[in-house]
């Protein structure tokens, strides 16, 4: 009996090892993943690095039209329009695919966009969402469209939110149509 209870001690210590090493697996390769992504646009020379006004870090951005209108404060008002996203499968380019057993796979993960309600403006304080994307407000003019990419630690962080897992990158396009102050 003496014998038995460590060695069903070790078992269940194990299992326990084990069962959590399966979990921690799989957020640790997603955050990887992320990570690998973020650094690979991070190397591309179509992108431009943003320091965080916060000290944070800094996302990437590429200017895709110029606006020439007035620059946000952290504490302003603001109307955009944008389409947030990212993708399941980073080293799959195409925004749905078709599996080996013929299941059409949607890829590229719409999670928020002005466009599904009517090209309306969103309003919002700069300081109000998160670091990455306040950081571009903050350098952007009015009338100006940028794409950003986010790395995962200036967006929702290691707890995601809601259809955004943690440690995801997150890549906006973005376009600030006014100052509301």
């Amino acid at each position: 009996m003496k014998l038995q209870l460590p060695l069903l001690s070790s078992l269940f210590a194990l299992f326990v090892f084990i069962s959590c090493d399966k979990t921690e697996t799989f957020d640790d390769r997603w955050q990887v993943e992320n990570e690998a992504q973020f650094a690979s646009i991070s190397t591309n020379s179509q992108y431009t690095r943003l320091e965080s006004k916060s000290g944070n870090g800094y996302i990437m951005y590429k200017v895709i039209e110029s606006g020439d209108g007035e620059t946000p404060y952290f504490t302003d008002v603001v109307k955009v329009l944008y389409t947030g996203w990212f993708r399941n499968i980073w080293s799959i380019t195409e925004d749905s695919y078709t599996d080996d057993k013929g299941n059409l796979i949607i890829n590229k993960i719409v999670f928020d966009s002005t466009a599904n309600r009517n090209d309306i403006p969103s309003t919002f304080q700069v300081k109000g969402v998160v670091d990455g994307f306040s950081t571009a407000l903050q350098h952007m003019q009015v009338g100006d469209k940028w794409e950003i990419w986010i790395p995962w630690n200036m967006g929702y962080g290691a707890n995601g939110s809601g259809t955004i897992r943690p440690y995801t990158t997150l890549v906006f396009e973005i376009e600030l149509v006014d100052i509301v102050r």
